[in-house]
């Protein structure tokens, strides 16, 4: 039995095609191919230039609307012609009487991409070139085609034509293969609306309208979710993400993911330095700058290498056999780095578990997202993300009597960084560029700090000459205390607490520099 919206025989009408596309890679080969199995093609505009320079034998659009493109292009297919061919049902007997006593012709196949919006928006502020470049003829036909998908094929995506064209030629396009392309039309559309909407609320209502979209492509499913009974995937907001973030080893699960992003913040956030960040559970338990990346990670593992194990690592550059080796003394769940070498990709090629993230450079990148936004009962919050400008230390006011030296303001750079892309509350300590205790995610700030001395004395890491910095003021003198019986040296803080003279006072006493930021950066 042939499945409904085929000829039956060779009586029966040609099928047809409309193409109206934006992006014109691969159109041509598309049609061709269309008309080698018999279609009629149907175009507009550019498209229809394009195949008919191509020699392929196209109907212009205006021949079927029996009405001419008009309004500088604004209006060609939203026509009745157009929309009754696709949308009439082939198995409805009075849908079937009604086109034929119409003169609809049915319309088999829609192959459309939208108007550049994105591109548009990046390349000018000119608000009536971009209002220009919001289709609305294009989503209609897609969202027609799509609604009708057990009569109709409807192709958005280029890189789903071959797929297509071996449906058509091996008679495989069943029910199935119609409604996977159906979702991926109304995502197509959807998205589409979604990122108009953001940017008209972005130019006109700061960001924050009366509804908040936010849209992402899968980049890839995770092995679990946050638990192993529970889904997991990767969704990108900008479709060049998944370029600076490859899976070379491995199967990545949610946790990964999330371990890996706090990796990568820290360890992109210094420039061309060579960064090491080692996370467990979202948290930093290690982190150094030395001269060569080895070192950077040999120190960034005294910090604390029993919560180590198991942990992910961010290296701000590329991984060579020494280092591959050195991290394969010791059980790694992920390492993420700007590159790898090919011998060391065969050293952890031993290591089973292992999963490897590169971005395919040099130092490691981010996307630098606009916005940020967390999951509540019930809905999100969504606010702008927060940014730890490198200006930040360097801009700091003195407070103390005693000034910081060269080192020591490194390591309150360090610390100060590190501290704001650590959960709240968080104390960092730092010493020679190199992390030597953290404490965090505590509801005290003075456990954040005593916590991180603590696990300092009990790796036998000396603490003394260390720099410190607390994300948020320190709203009494006992955390300074209890840094300066440390031998902490040099402190930096967001000041603002009301007690912020005692502090003051405490680090005088203590013979401690002391800078404040007049910047809050809590991370919840």
């Amino acid at each position: 039995m042939c499945r409904v919206g085929l000829p039956t025989t060779k009586k029966e009408r040609k099928m047809r095609a409309l193409l109206s596309v934006s992006d014109k890679n691969g159109i041509v080969e598309f049609a061709r191919a269309l008309e080698k199995l018999g279609w009629e093609i149907i175009s507009t505009g550019g498209t229809y230039k394009t195949l008919n320079t191509a020699g392929i034998s196209v109907i212009e659009i205006d021949e079927i609307t029996k009405f001419p493109e008009c309004f500088e292009g604004r209006v060609k297919t939203l026509n009745p012609y157009v929309h009754g061919g696709i949308l009439h049902k082939r198995g409805d007997a009075a849908h079937v009487a009604q086109a034929k006593e119409l003169g609809v012709e049915g319309i088999d196949l829609v192959c459309v991409n939208l108007y550049p919006f994105k591109e548009t928006i990046e390349r000018t502020e000119d608000f009536a070139e971009i209002i220009e470049n919001i289709d609305i003829g294009g989503p209609t036909m897609v969202r027609s085609a799509a609604k009708n998908f057990n009569d109709v094929l409807i192709v958005t995506n280029v890189n789903d034509y071959e797929d297509v064209l071996t449906a058509l030629e091996t008679g495989s396009d069943s029910i199935e293969f119609r409604r996977d392309l159906m979702i991926k039309a109304f995502e197509h559309t959807a998205a589409y609306d979604a990122m108009i909407a953001n940017y008209m609320n972005g130019r006109f209502n700061g960001g924050f309208g009366e509804y908040q979209f936010i849209t992402g492509k899968k980049s890839f499913q995770t092995r679990y979710g946050e638990n192993p009974h529970q889904k997991g995937a990767l969704y990108e907001f900008d479709t060049h993400f998944s370029d600076n973030f490859k899976q070379v080893k491995g199967e990545a699960s949610f946790n990964n993911v999330n371990d890996v992003n706090g990796a990568l913040k820290i360890a992109s956030s210094f420039g061309d330095a060579n960064a090491v960040c080692i996370v467990k559970h979202g948290n930093p338990c290690g982190f150094a700058i030395k001269g060569s990346l080895i070192e950077s990670y040999t120190e960034a593992l005294r910090c604390d290498p029993v919560s180590a194990f198991g942990g992910v690592v961010a290296v701000n550059g590329v991984v060579t056999k020494e280092l591959a080796e050195k991290m394969n003394e010791i059980f790694l769940e992920v390492v993420m780095a700007a590159d790898f070498e090919a011998e060391a990709l065969e050293v952890f090629a031993k290591k089973k578990r292992l999963k490897l993230f590169s971005q395919g450079g040099s130092k490691l990148v981010m996307s630098k997202d606009s916005h940020d936004f967390k999951h509540v009962d019930g809905g999100f919050v969504y606010q702008n993300s927060d940014c730890i400008c490198d200006n930040e230390v360097h801009n700091a006011h003195k407070k103390s009597e005693l000034t910081a030296t060269e080192q020591e303001m490194k390591d309150l750079e360090i610390a100060w960084k590190v501290a704001g892309l650590t959960k709240s509350n968080c104390v960092v300590y730092v010493k020679d560029s190199a992390m030597v205790a953290v404490g965090m995610g505590m509801t005290s700030r003075v456990d954040a700090a005593q916590c991180a001395l603590k696990k300092a004395k009990e790796m036998d890491i000396d603490v003394s000459g260390a720099a410190m910095a607390s994300e948020a003021f320190f709203p009494f003198r006992d955390s300074i205390d209890a840094a300066a019986e440390a031998g902490v040296k040099a402190i930096i803080e967001p000041g603002g607490s009301i007690r912020d003279d005692e502090v003051i006072e405490a680090a005088n006493e203590h013979g401690i520099s002391l800078y404040f930021t007049t910047v809050r950066h809590f991370l919840h």
